[in-house]
């Protein structure tokens, strides 16, 4: 008997459990406790020319002032229309910058850095900035691979909840050919709209660019036979 109790309390062991509900951070004593990702004043919402609709969550317990221009722009319309202007594919997509090629910002003045622990993995969202560490404004990037190597060098202010997929499509260059762009931006106190499609989204890319294209004397010789080959040989089958 004593045995078949202990299998059963093992085998009882090896069942799944219900996980505990996850946090997206902890509190730490002597930090300020993180604003709930819930509250509609710290979740910024992107919509986006790929397609779709991205929700940030603002963390003003860490770079309050970030979160607070961030904010004051978008119920501006200061990032209505915007494209992202460097985009690296593995590293981040960056947009923010009214004059579209890195060098501008809006009419307000520069802010202090507020480096703080909050890493650059996939979803971190992060203020741009020049050489000198308190010149971040406007402009901000959204991480696609983790980069460690860049925290506490810059602020990251925000994490993608929800939408990477949308992030994820944004168009590639420094700058992009066709930059995928933010169509408008909200704080989700604001109750924005649905989402709408643009009149026109951006084409697929071309499948020669997809993948990379052979070189080299392979080149010249092409795996795929023409059409009208195959058409031959469909017809002596039958």
């Amino acid at each position: 008997m004593r045995f078949l109790v202990g299998l059963f309390t093992f085998a009882a062991a090896l069942l799944p459990v219900s996980a505990p509900a996850q946090t997206i951070d902890v509190q730490v004593p002597g930090r300020a406790a993180p604003a709930p990702f819930t509250d509609p004043q710290n979740v910024l919402v992107l919509d986006l020319s790929t397609g779709g609709r991205v929700t940030i969550w603002l963390r003003p317990d860490v770079a309050p002032k970030m979160v607070e221009r961030v904010r004051t722009l978008t119920r501006q319309g200061f990032y209505d229309g915007l494209p992202f202007h460097r985009v690296i594919d593995g590293f981040m997509a960056q947009g923010g910058d009214p004059k579209g090629d890195g060098t501008g910002g809006s009419s307000l003045p520069n802010l202090e850095a507020e480096f703080n622990y909050l890493p650059h993995v996939r979803g971190a969202v992060s203020a741009a900035r020049a050489d000198d560490k308190n010149s971040a404004n406007s402009q901000f990037f959204i991480v696609f691979q983790p980069r460690l190597a860049l925290d506490k060098k810059y602020t990251v202010f925000g994490r993608v909840l929800d939408g990477m997929q949308y992030v994820d499509a944004i168009e590639r260059g420094e700058p992009p050919a066709n930059p995928s762009r933010i169509l408008r931006a909200y704080v989700l106190a604001d109750n924005p709209p649905p989402y709408r499609a643009p009149a026109t989204l951006p084409l697929p890319a071309p499948a020669s660019t997809l993948l990379p294209l052979p070189s080299g004397p392979a080149a010249a010789t092409p795996r795929v036979a023409p059409v009208r080959a195959v058409q031959r040989r469909t017809a002596r089958r039958r």
